[in-house]
């Protein structure tokens, strides 16, 4: 898949009525969403593409590379155990192809350049002084972040801090994703879900239609049929919808999601507002740029 084919399927508004999926959000919740078009600028934007192209990478080798380079030199059973909700066979693939292509350093100096260039560019407008104010808020929340149990949190949290300010806020908050992405694994694996079925307690959640996402992380249908019939089996799924005790065991693991991020929520305190709004304006920002997708449903996922 090509950068122009990945957009054209996953950046057109989404039409039709749309649910806020966080409308009731919480305080993790919050900065989570507004971190998220941020951290991801390294998959969407046009600096991506080209740093992916010049390495003889498509979209998803390059995103794949990218973000799994923090695991140094590992086998893509590693990487597939890592990303989760990806058919693993896919992940492993594409990180065997992105380690033919680069040396895992190349892979985490692309990926740098890409967001900081990418976010040098949207927020243009925006002061170095103004920028690094946040990403200094950012790192007090970091401070009693923990590694145990979050490989690529833990992978991240090695790589020396970009020496440009763009840099150094793409670096932030591509650290606070992974600390919550890391911790939201464990939470789905805690409460028995596999790769399959933790997408689709999610998509439901999110407000997507039955395997609108899911189908997006290369599981075959077959794959997809079994776990749906093991989910209707434990009366979280009935039809095409979840069941109440779907519903309630999706938000007991979004509640124990945030649990593994409340101290840090705790660490920035009075200043989670301030900075949940500078954040939030920044990303919509990126997504005016046409670097991360529009439709609220694919943000609320990740």
């Amino acid at each position: 898949m090509d950068f122009a084919e990945a957009r054209s399927v996953f950046c057109r508004p989404r039409t039709g009525p749309v649910a806020d999926p966080t409308a009731a959000a919480t305080p993790a919740r919050r900065l989570r969403d507004a971190i998220e078009p941020l951290a991801m600028v390294t998959v969407w934007s046009d600096p991506a593409a080209e740093e992916s192209g010049a390495a003889g990478l498509d979209f998803l080798g390059g995103y794949v590379g990218g973000r799994a380079s923090v695991l140094g030199d590992a086998e893509g059973s590693v990487v597939a155990a890592a990303f989760a909700v990806f058919e693993p066979g896919l992940v492993g693939g594409l990180w065997d192809q992105a380690r033919e292509a680069c040396p895992v350093a190349d892979l985490r100096a692309m990926r740098e350049r890409a967001g900081t260039a990418a976010l040098r560019t949207v927020l243009a407008d925006v002061g170095e002084a103004e920028i690094d104010a946040v990403v200094e808020t950012l790192r007090v929340a970091l401070d009693p972040a923990d590694v145990i149990g979050r490989p690529l949190y833990a992978g991240m949290s090695t790589l020396p801090w970009p020496g440009e300010a763009h840099g150094r806020l793409w670096h932030a908050t591509t650290l606070l994703r992974e600390h919550r992405g890391d911790s939201h694994v464990a939470a789905c694996v805690a409460a028995g879900l596999d790769g399959i079925e933790a997408n689709v307690l999610t998509e439901l959640w999110v407000g997507f239609e039955l395997l609108e996402y899911t189908a997006t992380r290369g599981w075959s249908p077959e794959a997809m049929d079994v776990a749906l019939a093991r989910l209707r089996a434990r009366g979280l799924l009935d039809g095409d919808a979840l069941t109440t005790e779907g519903r309630r065991l999706r938000d007991r693991v979004e509640e124990a999601t945030d649990l593994a991020q409340q101290p840090l929520v705790d660490a920035l305190g009075a200043d989670l507002d301030r900075l949940v709004d500078a954040l939030g304006t920044w990303s919509e920002a990126v997504v005016g740029h046409g670097w991360f997708p529009p439709d609220p449903y694919k943000r609320a996922a990740g």
